[in-house]
């Protein structure tokens, strides 16, 4: 069968390994790569019918869970699968609340990953078997995790800009839009995340990140 995957992910020798295990799996699949956030948002926006992104949660442009949080609420219809280093439970059962429909360590073997690939083209979702998602559940961060995944893709890219130290009027210049309107994207994420300040927010949003979103200095 014929495919169109997105390979996103910084390191051009990962991207080299990945693309041969897809088109041995699937050798008519039309195969595209991204190095960076911005580059793969400009190719979702170029081009048609992509039946899968392969994401690198740590590449240029995005911190931690945001690029996966930002694809799922921007293109709904196009499944993500998650291919990282970071193995632990909690990272996995995280992307699957945010969206993802897999998940594959980078340490799995050729003949896994193009299992798992071929199990999500199917309509199926895809973790690492031997990895209980279940394991330190904790309702509190669930639930946070859970309200996270109701940001718009706006919302998503002006928490990330908190999380930097970005003031409102900065935000503004990096997003092309009026102060106005960034006020009202953090009164909604302070809504949505039931927090009453910009530092609560992104403190917040750092409990699931792992540190990865935690307040610039200063």
């Amino acid at each position: 069968m014929s495919f169109r995957l997105v390979i996103a992910d910084d390191h051009p020798l990962f991207r080299g390994a990945l693309r041969e295990a897809v088109a041995r799996q699937f050798p008519a699949a039309e195969l595209f790569e991204a190095g960076g956030f911005d580059d793969l948002q400009a190719l979702l926006e170029r081009e048609a019918d992509i039946d899968l992104v392969l994401l690198d949660l740590a590449m240029p442009g995005v911190r931690g869970f945001s690029g996966l949080m930002y694809l799922r609420a921007q293109y709904p219809g196009v499944p993500v699968v998650v291919v990282s280093a970071h193995e632990e439970a909690a990272t996995i059962r995280h992307c699957m609340d945010f969206g993802a429909s897999g998940f594959i360590p980078k340490t799995s073997a050729a003949d896994t990953m193009r299992g798992a690939l071929a199990a999500v083209l199917e309509g199926r979702t895809w973790t690492p078997p031997d990895v209980d998602l279940d394991a330190g559940v904790d309702k509190e961060t669930k639930a946070l995790a859970g309200r996270l995944a109701t940001l718009t893709p706006q919302q998503v890219r002006v928490l990330m800009m908190l999380s930097e130290g970005l003031l409102n009027k900065q935000i503004a210049y990096e997003l092309g839009v009026s102060e106005a309107t960034v006020k009202a994207h953090v009164s909604a994420i302070l809504q949505k995340l039931g927090v009453e300040s910009r530092t609560q927010a992104v403190i917040a949003a750092a409990k699931i990140e792992g540190g990865q979103w935690a307040p610039a200095a200063g």
